[in-house]
């Protein structure tokens, strides 16, 4: 599975942007798929997740409310919405995506067997 994430950018506190992540390889519907976030000198840390036929997602404390993760199988594409972003949102999202046998989402970076290569958002205060 080959992802590439797009729809960063530069945007002022409580702005919105929207991130889309495309996949090609496989069969879209059978990979649950995750948004990550890692900032410069931390971790990559879990953002929000969503089962192979979306039935299940699961999102970040800080996050819920405010952003929301979807996915369009037959354009094999899995977006996440952020609105009233924060400064401290800023970071590079990365998505992910890791085979769907039971329908669950999943919020550890090991758990993911393939990675996209990030896009760039940044929230000016």
């Amino acid at each position: 599975v080959q992802l590439q994430a797009s729809g960063g950018g530069l945007v002022q506190a409580g702005g919105s942007l929207r991130l889309s992540c495309a996949a090609s390889g496989r069969t879209f519907s059978g990979y649950a798929m995750g948004w990550f976030r890692q900032a410069p000198g931390k971790e990559r840390d879990f953002v929000a997740a969503i089962s192979g036929y979306g039935g299940t997602t699961t999102y970040k404390d800080s996050v819920k409310g405010r952003f929301t993760i979807s996915r369009d199988n037959a354009r094999s594409t899995v977006y996440l919405q952020m609105n009233s972003l924060r400064p401290e949102d800023t970071a590079v999202y990365l998505c992910a995506a890791v085979r769907d046998y039971d329908g669950l989402t999943y919020t550890r970076t090991y758990a993911y067997t393939y990675w996209g290569q990030g896009t760039q958002v940044t929230v000016s205060s």
